[in-house]
């Protein structure tokens, strides 16, 4: 049986990082920041589950959403649909996955500051490899995705 290797070297500070204790990525972000407002922010996963996702937050450090000010609720929302008008621009996607990942068991990385997944999905962008590989293809990089995005 000859195995295939699929490199992903990007991958590796994730894997180093999953034992250290992780700051909060949302607080003071430091990378791929598409966008602020009085509130809230948007930025690249840099771990995507497809090309173009992107995670909205309060500013605020909040472990859930019923924590959130009225206030902070709308902005957050007007941006979610301000950056899926942005996806829907650039990469011009079939449709989406948009949620919350709240507490661990619900699948936060980061269960102590609550974050919205916007994920573009297209019609047969999945395909054998999560099925048979176990492994999930994005097609285009990180920097890649963030000068398109910046691009005006």
């Amino acid at each position: 049986m000859k195995i295939n290797n699929l490199w992903a070297p990007w991958r590796k500070n994730y894997i180093i990082s999953a034992h250290k204790k992780k700051k909060c990525i949302f607080c003071k972000p430091k990378e791929y920041v598409l966008d602020t407002t009085k509130y809230s922010l948007s930025m690249l996963n840099i771990y995507p589950y497809n090309n173009g996702h992107v995670m909205v937050a309060p500013k605020r450090h909040v472990r859930s959403i019923e924590y959130l000010s009225q206030d902070e609720v709308c902005d957050l929302m007007d941006l979610v649909v301000k950056t899926k008008k942005v996806l829907d621009k650039k990469l011009k996607p079939h449709g989406y996955n948009i949620g919350f990942n709240i507490g661990r068991a619900g699948g936060a990385g980061f269960a102590g500051h609550i974050h919205i997944h916007i994920v573009p999905r297209w019609t047969g962008d999945m395909n054998f490899m999560p099925v048979i590989a176990d492994t999930k293809v994005v097609s285009d990089s990180l920097d890649a995705m963030y000068k398109l995005f910046r691009r005006k």
